[in-house]
This record gives C-alpha cells, sequence and structure tokens, in this order.
C-alpha cells in the first residue's frame, strides 16, 4: 500500500462525494509519522493534484483508526542526528518544503482531523485553510516542552496561524491536550464531528466553495507571507547551525 494514496471523481461518490472538483488524500503511514520517505511522498502527491486534477479543493485525512498524524518520526530522526548530520538538516528543511507547500496550495485545504495530531502533526494540521475535528477520539498537543525540543520560528509562526495566541503559549508551556470540543470553543476547527460525519462534513463544507485556483493561490501568498519569510530567513539557519537547541 502506497503511503500517500488519492482519488477524485467516481471514487469521491463511493464517499458520498459526488463533485469532481474535490481531492481526497489519505496518509496510511502507520502513526503516518514523518521521515524522507514520507515527505517526499506527499510532496510528490500534492504536485501531482495540482498538475493532473481540476480539483479546487483538498480534503486530508488518515486512514489510522486512532492517529490522524504523531509528527516527526523521532526513531528515524533522533540517530540520524548522531550518525548523518546533513540527513538530518536536509529533513528539516524538507519538512517546511511540506508546512510552505499546504501554506501557499493553490486550493483551498481542509484537514479531516480523524485522531490525535501530535507535534509535528498538530502544526501540520494548522498548516491547513480549515479544520474539522474527531469528537469521540484524539487530541490535538504540542508536547515539545515534555520532550526538551524548542521550535523553530517558523513552526511557531505557523501554529500561531490557526491557533489564538493565548491557546498557543498554554498548549507551548504545558503540553496541553486539546479535544475536538475545546478546539471549537477556541476557532481551531470549524466543528467537531462524530467518526461518521467528519469526511461528509468536511466535503460538504469543500463541494460549497468552488473557488478559483488563481485568486486562491493569490490570496494566500498575501495572508501568509510573514509565515513564510520566517520560515525562509530565520530557520534555514538555525537548521545549518545543528537545529534549535536548550544548551
Amino acid at each position: 500500500m502506497a503511503l500517500i494514496e488519492w482519488t477524485t471523481d467516481d471514487k469521491i461518490a463511493i464517499l458520498s462525494m459526488n463533485s469532481g472538483k474535490i481531492a481526497i488524500l489519505s496518509m496510511n503511514s502507520g502513526e503516518n509519522r514523518f521521515n524522507p520517505g514520507f515527505l517526499t511522498e506527499f510532496l510528490a502527491v500534492l504536485d501531482e493534484i495540482e498538475q493532473n486534477t481540476d480539483a479546487n479543493a483538498l480534503v486530508v485525512k488518515s486512514n489510522h483508526e486512532k492517529i490522524f498524524s504523531n509528527g516527526i518520526d523521532l526513531d528515524w530522526l533522533l540517530p540520524t542526528i548522531q550518525t548523518d548530520v546533513a540527513a538530518s538538516k536536509s529533513f528539516l528543511h524538507q519538512l517546511n518544503e511540506l508546512f510552505k507547500r499546504m501554506l501557499l496550495y493553490p486550493m483551498i485545504t481542509i484537514a479531516a482531523i480523524t485522531g490525535h495530531a501530535f507535534a509535528g502533526g498538530a502544526m501540520l494540521c494548522c498548516a491547513f485553510d480549515f479544520r474539522f475535528m474527531r469528537a469521540d477520539r484524539g487530541f490535538l498537543c504540542l508536547p515539545e516542552v515534555d520532550l526538551k525540543m524548542p521550535f523553530l520560528p517558523g513552526m511557531t509562526a505557523l501554529i500561531k496561524k490557526a491557533v489564538p495566541m493565548y491557546m498557543c503559549e498554554e498548549m507551548q508551556l504545558t503540553a496541553k491536550r486539546l479535544t475536538a470540543q475545546e478546539c471549537e470553543k477556541h476557532h481551531i476547527i470549524r466543528k467537531a464531528c462524530s467518526l461518521d460525519e467528519i469526511m461528509d462534513e468536511a466535503v460538504s463544507f469543500a463541494k460549497g466553495l468552488n473557488k478559483d485556483r488563481k485568486i486562491v493561490a493569490k490570496l494566500k501568498e498575501v495572508l501568509h507571507a510573514d509565515i513564510i519569510r520566517i520560515m525562509e530567513t530565520e530557520d534555514p539557519p538555525i537548521i545549518e547551525a545543528g537545529g534549535p537547541s536548550i544548551s
């Protein structure tokens, strides 16, 4: 099974999605942890959808029964930092490329958060334009304070795009786990949904938009210019110096 699968048109009808303008992207890599193979395939699929379809909205979900994404694959990254510094730096640059690609993707993007979204997985959720979240299972959480892993400046800028500042502080400094109901209360997501409802809600919302790619892309360039600037100017020197550190 591919790490990333996508479908449009008649397959949308199978999921009660009948519009040929919606692209459904599913993540299948265990806990959907980020490593070079996963990121490479994710970026390639985003290119494929943009270049080979006329979709104007992208809905991303996970096929894992409990997890949307648990973020960086630390089982890969931590030993790699010790044995191949260049590979670990390249990975962080690639992770930023995924975040930037999602921020500027020339379609409306919607995350159907069907389970836990931790650390980098939560950051990826923040990169989407809109979010729906499963109500009965799953937390949005930034546990880096307990992992003793500082954020890159671009990561914090990305989080603040979707999370109000008062909640961003609490999540970063306490590793508070937010339920879907709390996320809805603080306007981080549009709606908390049952597992049976979440894809219908996300796709129905997407189908109601039908926005032109060119204007969406232009609006995002301006909306997210400050985040992109931080990722492109402040993050690279930190990454090349060995990444963020508490020492």
